[in-house]
């Protein structure tokens, strides 16, 4: 899997996440199939890799919330997307996540 390569080659740093938007079932109403250029983008993900932690002015690190395999709700805009390996992602902040998926 594509995936695998993508968490060996990349790790995120401090409190940051890396996620990978989870594509929706495509349903057509009515017979009108929308392009992929009109789609929203989904606002939900799976974590695939996690930083260390977010530290203090002591130097104290505290762990994340979130861990790999996590499913998460996050806004439309955020985080950044890059492209490792041919496939999307994106990285953002934990405080960018509104909450996880159990």
């Amino acid at each position: 899997m594509p995936t695998a390569a993508a968490t060996t080659t990349f790790t995120p740093l401090h409190d940051r996440i890396l996620v990978r938007r989870v594509e929706e079932n495509e349903t057509v109403r009515g017979g009108i199939i929308i392009p992929d250029s009109a789609k929203e983008k989904p606002q939900h993900g799976e974590v695939i890799s996690v930083g260390k932690g977010k530290s203090n002015d002591e130097g104290k690190v505290f762990p994340l919330d979130v861990k790999a395999g996590d499913k998460i709700l996050f806004g439309k805009y955020s985080g950044t997307e890059i492209k490792l390996d041919g496939e999307e992602y994106l990285i953002m902040r934990e405080e960018e996540v509104l909450g996880v998926i159990k």
